[in-house]
């Protein structure tokens, strides 16, 4: 809501002040009980701030559309590491997506974040999405805020708990959650692990 958006330099001391880096603890829970308690939290990367609004939950090796399932590779070796660190993949040629890893260590759970309402670093995230037609569509989709935010293979490892990129909370909460399965994937497409903040 615009309440919430900084572009009032009182509304972005406040929300700093307000705001507290989610822990190891948080993340370290199974990957469908993280997804959802991540909506309506603030993503952070440098300057530029966003409400956590769309998620999917992907197990470890069980789940058939992880990137886990047929085990460790040096491309997902991250899902296998500590709950709270940053996996990112290239994707399509075209696309980075950003997921959390969380479970214990060595089940390589993951929450891929799919979408996110912008609150600060607004212009930079325009210059980065000159093709948004809106700043609603900046970044609503797991490409579109890799994109806006900048997150790329390079971040690919960092820890979430300590590193300049983070999430936080501040005390939002989504008026309502709409659940459905994951989108985008051929299979385990029943699993109901996708969760939208609406309201």
């Amino acid at each position: 809501s615009d309440s919430l958006r900084s572009d009032n330099p009182a509304n972005r001391s406040a929300a700093v002040s307000r705001s507290r880096r989610l822990g190891r603890a948080f993340f370290a829970r199974h990957s469908s009980v993280v997804a959802p308690d991540l909506l309506g939290k603030i993503l952070v990367v440098g300057s530029c701030r966003g409400r956590i609004t769309e998620v999917e939950a992907y197990g470890g090796t069980d789940d058939a559309a992880s990137h886990a399932a047929r085990g460790q590779t040096p491309r997902n070796s991250v899902m296998f590491g500590p709950a709270g660190v940053l996996y990112v993949y290239f994707t399509y040629g075209m696309h980075h997506c950003a997921n959390v890893v969380t479970g214990p260590v060595g089940d390589a759970q993951a929450v891929l974040l799919r979408g996110v309402e912008p609150l600060e670093g607004l212009d930079e995230m325009r210059s980065r999405r000159p093709k948004a037609r809106s700043d609603h569509d900046l970044a609503n989709g797991p490409g579109k805020l890799c994109a806006a935010f900048d997150i790329d293979l390079r971040h690919s490892g960092l820890d979430l708990t300590k590193a300049d990129i983070g999430i936080y909370a501040d005390g939002g909460a989504p008026a309502s959650i709409v659940v459905t399965p994951r989108v985008g994937i051929s299979k385990a497409a029943d699993l109901p692990w996708r969760w939208l903040a609406t309201g």
